[in-house]
């Protein structure tokens, strides 16, 4: 009966959403409302201070290639080739500093990644999946079809601050505020693994809450699984060369080309490219810390006076932001230590960390623009070519999962700093098979700086991307097709024509 219900919703939706949000009369429930008298909530509330970074993180919002500008537009501590990296795919379009947990559905509204300049959206209404507490009953009303349906369809249908991230995400307020696992992806990952969340020790299942969202993951496609449905590739492992093998695993080569899932393909070296998400859980969970015992709440959610009361906080964002928060999250096991004294030993590893992201970074850029050269270059090896496009997937990979790991190598410093030391390796091997694929002719083409070479791309939108003039302002933009021009028709949630 449950299965029928499914096929008559899926039914339902393929016929009702076309573009229109008004297709979306699902009761979504009162969210975050029913908590709010509970002592916890205050310490939630905390999560909309959008005004404090520490040295290499925080939560003010910026555009992170940006290190020209000071805040709030861009950062000291900036990464200026990120629009470079992701050409042809939306987030060279905009890739922000994320705020708190509260403004996860506000910010998603307007990011340019959306594609808020017509009816259909380009990416599907999965992108809501680590926004909001309400896809349970999204899936439970739509079935499977509410993955790849319209992401606008669903704007005006949420209470931007109600429906964030927030109690319901983690607890069953029918059953004593019980930790639970509400993400369907994470879920059915466990499941799969034979380790399914309702054996976890509450100790495990304080880290497993976060793994709802803080996880690499892609898109299933619908000949293999279902259609834009989240899935998380931890089958051989959670470490960056377990997941980048599961990419490939079962998959037959492709022009010589190894890796056959695809996020996008980078407009300039046409590499098949696989985009890293936010792996914080998998970084962390083997680290040091979290070899030891430790949870994500343990330093992120420790136990701290609320009137009266202690409370475990909600307030979910870096410990090192002031001396107290140091000494509730970190002195419990580092008693010996002060408060400064833990905060430089913090700073110390991601600034190690950000100085090999940068480097790799950069040797990721130079063996894109080596592709570019001999991909151009008549009478190029077109097999060394197909090897150095796998070489450049594989150090981009690696790069941009210290990259999209939200704690600038800290959560496991010793990963990190490995990871990337694969990636630059990666990438300094599609250099040279890019140059050998062309008897070294394009040699003389890759030396000197890379800023010199492949200037950063400061800025790009997908308005810019309406202009020809914009196109023409740089070498690698002019592999872009130019986009035809048009209005907004979303601002948040307000629909302009």
């Amino acid at each position: 009966m449950r299965k029928t219900l499914a096929v008559i919703a899926a039914l339902f939706v393929a016929l009702a959403f076309a573009g229109n949000a008004a297709a979306v009369n699902v009761d979504l429930g009162p969210g975050n409302e029913p908590f709010k008298n509970l002592p916890q909530y205050q310490s939630y509330l905390k999560n909309n201070d959008d005004t404090q970074m520490t040295e290499y993180g925080g939560s003010v919002p910026h555009a992170k290639h940006d290190g020209v500008n000071p805040l709030p537009k861009g950062y000291k501590h900036a990464q200026p080739y990120l629009k470079n990296l992701w050409l042809g795919y939306p987030f060279s379009y905009q890739y922000d500093r994320a705020r708190g947990h509260t403004y996860a559905i506000k910010d998603i509204l307007k990011i340019d990644r959306i594609n808020r300049y017509s009816e259909q959206a380009g990416l599907p209404a999965t992108c809501f999946n680590c926004k909001t507490s309400t896809i349970p009953t999204l899936v439970e009303a739509y079935g499977d079809a509410f993955w790849s349906s319209n992401f606008h369809d669903y704007r005006q249908a949420h209470d931007t601050s109600n429906h964030a991230i927030g109690c319901n995400n983690c607890h069953d307020a029918e059953n004593n505020m019980q930790l639970v696992i509400t993400s369907i992806p994470l879920e059915e990952t466990l499941e799969r693994l034979g380790k399914p969340w309702q054996d976890a020790s509450r100790n495990e299942m304080r880290s497993l809450v976060c793994a709802q969202c803080h996880v690499e993951y892609y898109f299933e496609t619908g000949a293999h699984g279902v259609a834009a449905k989240p899935h998380l590739p931890w089958d051989k492992g959670m470490d960056p060369a377990d997941m980048y093998e599961f990419y490939a695993d079962g998959q037959p080569d492709r022009d010589g080309f190894k890796g056959q899932f695809v996020d996008w393909t980078h407009a300039v070296s046409k590499t098949p490219m696989i985009k890293t998400q936010h792996p914080e859980y998998e970084m962390f969970y083997d680290s040091v810390h979290g070899a030891a015992g430790v949870s994500c709440a343990d330093c992120h959610m420790p136990r701290m006076k609320q009137g009266a009361v202690t409370i475990t906080s909600h307030h979910w964002t870096s410990p090192i932001k002031n001396d107290e928060m140091i000494r509730v999250s970190c002195t419990g096991c580092h008693d010996d230590k002060s408060t400064g004294y833990l905060r430089d030993r913090v700073i110390y590893h991601q600034e190690k960390t950000w100085k090999q992201l940068n480097i790799a970074q950069e040797k990721s850029v130079r063996a894109h623009e080596a592709v570019r050269l001999a991909m151009e270059f008549n009478g190029v090896d077109q097999k060394l070519l197909a090897e150095a496009r796998e070489m450049v997937r594989k150090g981009q990979w690696f790069w941009d999962y210290v990259s999209a790991e939200n704690s600038a190598g800290f959560h496991n410093p010793t990963k990190a700093l490995e990871t990337l030391a694969f990636s630059q390796q990666y990438s300094d091997e599609a250099v040279k098979l890019a140059m050998q694929a062309t008897g070294y002719a394009i040699a003389p083409k890759l030396e000197g700086p890379i800023e010199k070479l492949v200037p950063p791309i400061m800025e790009h939108s997908r308005k810019l991307q309406q202009s020809q003039e914009h196109l023409n302002s740089h070498k690698w933009l002019q592999y872009l097709p130019k986009l035809p021009e048009a209005d907004l028709v979303w601002d948040g949630q307000k629909k302009l024509r």
